[in-house]
């Protein structure tokens, strides 16, 4: 029996790339290629290099961090091994790290087939083909877009939450960030498509969708349409079926009280928001071209939270600036105080090449770094336990997820995200507690809630990135809302079932048969 072709992609960096490998994955099936996981022959054959046995590996890479290329190529080294030993396997590398390498990527590894940019995704098929039949890699980078990617094919990772972007690329010059070299300058969606893509989605059983920018909140200064941004929200509202909406990421530059008060008045819109602080010094901010003050900054939180009081906002610091004092050090840290976030994604500084604080004079010795980091990182693991805690007693709906971060046979807990997407351990009662970790099992799937459905629970502990919910071991609060979502999940896995056994096949022992009388 032949193989299918088989694909795997290993996605790094931000959320557009994971929405980009979305789109990668549908090009590659809309060119007839199985995805791994759905051809046991070959997953089988999965090494430690993280190839997962695919005959086709596509690495979607990121460039944010100084060391991403050195990374990228201590993997491409351990796969070379792997390419030798499986014939006709083919390794593509795409993604914001190929958009800046290039024909680079080939000239260090030269056994990889194809590089592809961010710009071009489209292309990834006909240059796997052309390398395969010229027995060459195929390189193509393109310097602007060429076909805005929510046109292509899209296998979605999940049923029940969909990613949707509403612009790709950014105008801001931000100078720690290369993202706009890479990704070109904004282009907008015009909102009927968006609002066509999320009923679509909505069709086929997500509830939750995010709606994808680099800076959402700039949103049709490409058509010449202000406020357009809280304009897309209050009509997210409108659509039947879709329970939450999210948003990443706004600008605080631009962030405008309508979008405040689209996100309290539209019910579907959740109390969640990412506002990017990066420094609370003034004196930094200038340096990075972030054209806000800590002032503004705060005044945005204020008035988020006097509009919606429950509001979980998170943000992202970066520690170590070039420049940086211990006095615009202790700026952040006061900051921070104030803005009492749920989370925070703290970054080390590291240079990216290419961008202009890579130049910049009086770079912070890595071990003066490290020590204000962890500092920040104590204060804000304090932030997030007195904020989490004060949460405990409330109940909550918990949409339940796949693989993030379960260890169902080990807690007895399912996993999922609050309204204000705080993530939630909620425990099972008694009657079900022997079945969890089994809770992705046909024999299970009235019993246990699936992926995609909700339960209502009550929040019992509050830790520094989770809650606990464990109503349901004291007789409390624990109720299963079945859903479209976790309906559609149900059927994506008995689809994968069924591609499994073709795959298999009909099993043949080769003894002769019999054929009945007539």
């Amino acid at each position: 029996m032949t193989i299918p072709r088989t694909y795997a992609i290993r996605t790094l960096g931000c959320q557009m790339n994971v929405h980009d490998s979305e789109r990668l994955a549908g090009m590659l099936e809309s060119a007839g290629y199985q995805h791994v996981d759905t051809v046991p022959e070959a997953a089988l054959r999965a090494t430690d290099a993280g190839d997962e046995g695919a005959d086709i590996l596509v690495l979607n890479t990121c460039s944010v961090r100084e060391n991403a290329a050195n990374k990228l190529f201590g993997n491409l080294g351990q796969l070379a091994a792997v390419k030798r030993e499986r014939p006709g396997m083919q390794i593509a590398v795409g993604g914001c790290l190929a958009q800046q390498m290039g024909d680079g990527i080939v000239d260090r590894a030269p056994w990889v087939d194809v590089v592809l940019g961010t710009h071009n995704l489209d292309v990834l098929p006909t240059l796997l083909e052309r390398a395969r039949h010229n027995q060459e890699a195929a390189v193509e980078i393109e310097e602007s877009l060429k076909v805005f990617p929510s046109t292509l094919p899209t296998k979605r990772e999940s049923a029940y939450a969909a990613w949707v972007s509403i612009s790709v690329g950014c105008n801001n010059t931000c100078t720690f960030c290369i993202v706009p070299q890479l990704r070109g300058k904004e282009r907008d969606r015009r909102p009927g498509e968006i609002l066509q893509e999320i009923e679509a989605v909505v069709a086929e059983g997500a509830i939750e969708v995010t709606l994808l920018g680099q800076n959402v909140n700039s949103y049709g200064v490409g058509f010449g349409q202000k406020g357009a941004f809280a304009d897309l929200l209050r009509a997210c509202g409108q659509i039947e079926g879709l329970e939450r909406v999210r948003f990443t990421s706004p600008h605080p530059a631009a962030f405008t009280q309508d979008v405040i008060d689209a996100m309290a008045e539209t019910p579907n819109v959740m109390p969640s928001l990412h506002m990017p602080l990066q420094s609370g010094s003034d004196r930094i901010l200038r340096a990075m071209r972030r054209s806000y003050r800590s002032k503004k900054f705060l005044g945005i939180l204020d008035s988020v939270r006097e509009k919606i009081p429950n509001a979980a906002i998170t943000t992202d610091i970066i520690v170590g600036f070039p420049g940086e004092t211990e006095e615009d050090f202790q700026a952040t840290l006061d900051v921070v105080e104030q803005s009492r976030f749920s989370s925070a994604f703290t970054f080390l500084y590291s240079p990216r090449p290419g961008t202009p604080a890579a130049d910049m004079e009086d770079q912070v010795p890595a071990e003066v770094a490290s020590e204000r980091y962890n500092r920040l990182l104590a204060l804000q693991n304090r932030i997030s336990t007195e904020e989490n805690e004060a949460i405990v007693g409330r109940t909550v709906d918990i949409l339940i997820a796949e693989g993030e971060g379960r260890k169902d046979a080990d807690t007895a807990r399912l996993t999922g995200r609050a309204e204000d997407n705080r993530l939630v351990h909620v425990a099972l009662p008694d009657h079900l507690r022997h079945l969890a970790g089994t809770f992705s099992s046909d024999d299970h799937a009235f019993e246990l809630p699936r992926p995609g459905d909700m339960v209502r629970a009550t929040v019992t502990h509050g830790a520094p990135h989770h809650l606990l919910a464990d109503s349901a071991l004291e007789g409390g609060t624990f109720e299963i809302i079945r859903t479209r979502a976790g309906d559609a999940w149900a059927k994506d896995k008995a689809r994968v079932a069924e591609l499994e056994a073709e795959a298999r096949g009909p099993v043949s022992l080769g003894l002769p048969t019999i054929r009945p009388r007539s």
